[in-house]
């Protein structure tokens, strides 16, 4: 992307802000609104917004820090008159070390521009999609659950909403835009979409960010990934998280397992190299979140259960026999019919990571006959959020 266009984008998300900001719910002492007044006189970031894109350090240092409950209660106020969030719980699944757990956020947030433009939610009515009120149902899902970590495919909003917001939370981040996202089809969009990986640098020390652009049969695709190599504050260990969305649609299926293997090759190198500069005496452990657009069925999901990475999903250990996955983690209705698929997964090594409990999913009476997105739930995928904690170091096969 030229940088003049760059520069006008920014200057565009400057006007999206000044005319979102008229929406706040009035009495209301908005922490939201102040950290997105402060983007507006922000200069423009002195990076280019491509696929390079890797900032080290998104904190405003001069911003105040938001209280996360008195923003979860904006939230509320504003969205007082839409059906209730839905509730879920954590299911236990384990017996690790609840005082170091570790909690990760894996969700597609659905681009503000393609559920308005491009998704023909048929069921949805458009003013449940109008972004003044859909930004704070996706914040009150972020700030229900407080991750440590959190991995977001679709994000269209990052400089205006995701990163002004989460910064003032505490949180440092990353951005990767596909090269060619199909946002910028879409007429008055806020720019590309991409992946977004969000961290608690309180918890967390980062040692190094990794932007991929995945390939497939030599060829670069359309599709991103964002691999952060982390050092746990409380334990000194270091570790990988990653998000990535890969290609979606039927008929793509070598593609998609193009890509994962990529994925998997990349994730190998990385983690070799942030051991040998760890010189640590075991491998790196991985946590892998991503929209993989594929069911269990597909190549791309048995290459990573079946990698020498050691990598299991977590969210099968909701399942009475810890070997299936969830019968749905995405739920909608298009022209085409009803679209009701596992896509969504959280891999982790599981070697090195107990999985101590997982976000339970909506029951189908909770999701309703009209499906996803809604007046109560902003994507049509649901968010995953899995509680982790290190294995004891000596029970950690090298």
């Amino acid at each position: 992307m030229a940088l003049w266009v760059y520069y006008i984008y920014r200057l565009r998300c400057g006007d999206i802000i000044t005319r979102s900001l008229c929406h706040v719910t009035k009495g209301v002492t908005s922490s939201l609104h102040s950290a997105l007044v402060k983007t507006i006189s922000r200069p423009p970031l002195p990076h280019r917004c491509d696929s390079t894109y890797s900032p080290v350090n998104d904190l405003d240092l001069d911003q105040d820090p938001a209280d996360p409950l008195e923003l979860l209660q904006e939230c509320r106020e504003v969205l007082r008159k839409r059906p209730a969030q839905l509730q879920r719980a954590f299911v236990q699944t384990g017996h690790g070390d609840a005082r170091q757990t570790i909690r990760v956020m894996q969700w597609n947030v659905l681009a503000q521009a393609l559920g308005e433009g491009m998704d023909s939610f048929v069921q949805c009515p458009m003013d449940a999609l109008n972004w003044a009120e859909r930004k704070y149902l996706i914040l009150q899902e972020i700030l229900t659950y407080r991750p440590d970590i959190i991995c977001l495919q679709e994000v269209d909003h990052y400089f205006d909403m995701f990163q002004p917001i989460l910064a003032s939370l505490g949180y440092q981040s990353s951005f990767c835009p596909k090269p060619w996202s199909p946002c910028l089809d879409v007429e008055n969009n806020n720019g590309p979409d991409g992946c977004a990986l969000f961290f608690n640098p309180k918890r967390f020390q980062l040692l190094n960010t990794t932007h991929l652009r995945l390939s497939a049969m030599m060829l670069k695709t359309n599709q991103v990934a964002i691999i952060a190599a982390l050092r746990c504050q409380a334990t000194g260990r270091a570790f990988c998280v990653t998000v990535t969305h890969l290609k979606a649609r039927s008929g793509w299926e070598v593609l998609r397992s193009a890509q994962g293997l990529d994925l998997l090759r990349n994730l190998r190198s990385v983690a070799h190299r942030i051991k040998t500069e760890e010189k640590a005496d075991t491998n790196v452990p991985l946590i892998v979140c991503g929209d993989f657009n594929a069911e269990p069925s597909e190549d791309v999901y048995r290459n990573f259960a079946t990698s020498s990475l050691g990598l299991d999903s977590a969210y099968k250990l909701l399942s009475t026999d810890g070997k299936t996955e969830p019968p749905y983690t995405t739920w909608k209705i298009r022209p085409s019919g009803e679209s009701c698929h596992t896509l969504d997964y959280v891999w982790y090594s599981h070697r090195a990571f107990d999985v101590n409990a997982v976000l339970d999913l909506p029951t189908v009476e909770q999701i309703g006959p009209n499906r996803l997105p809604s007046y109560n739930y902003p994507s049509d995928h649901l968010s995953l959020v899995c509680d982790f904690s290190f294995k004891d170091p000596t029970l950690v096969s090298k």
